[in-house]
């Protein structure tokens, strides 16, 4: 896969980025950091309102670091599909790219949240 011309020199691609980048790493480092190494902790991992009293399901540590998983996954594919439509559309990149962000975020919060409750 070729990399367009100019797609480093937009400079709201290239904010973005830093931004995207800057997201996985903090999220990363986040929730890597809380967890336990103990593999009697557990952490709530699922929320369902609908289930009544067990409505919190727990799991172990590696399934909290599936969150870590998720922001690298996201960020990488919102960067493949941002090269790829920047040929055609610089603003649809740019959108792509800025719902990145906001997932990367969203996925902070909500594992944030998760950890908390334990």
């Amino acid at each position: 896969m070729t990399i367009p011309n100019k797609y480093f020199h937009n400079k709201a691609i290239l904010l973005l980025l830093i931004i995207n980048i800057f997201l996985v790493i903090a999220g990363a480092v986040l929730i890597l950091f809380r967890l336990d190494s103990g593999t009697t902790t557990n952490y709530i991992i699922e929320y369902r309102a609908d289930y009544g009293i067990g409505e919190y399901q727990r799991g172990f540590g590696l399934d909290m670091a599936g969150f870590v998983l998720f922001l690298i996954l996201n960020f990488t594919i919102s960067t493949m599909l941002s090269l790829k439509t920047f040929i055609i559309r610089k603003n649809v990149s740019v959108i792509i790219l800025a719902v990145c962000s906001l997932t990367n975020l969203l996925t902070i919060i909500v594992s944030n949240a998760l950890m908390v409750l334990r």
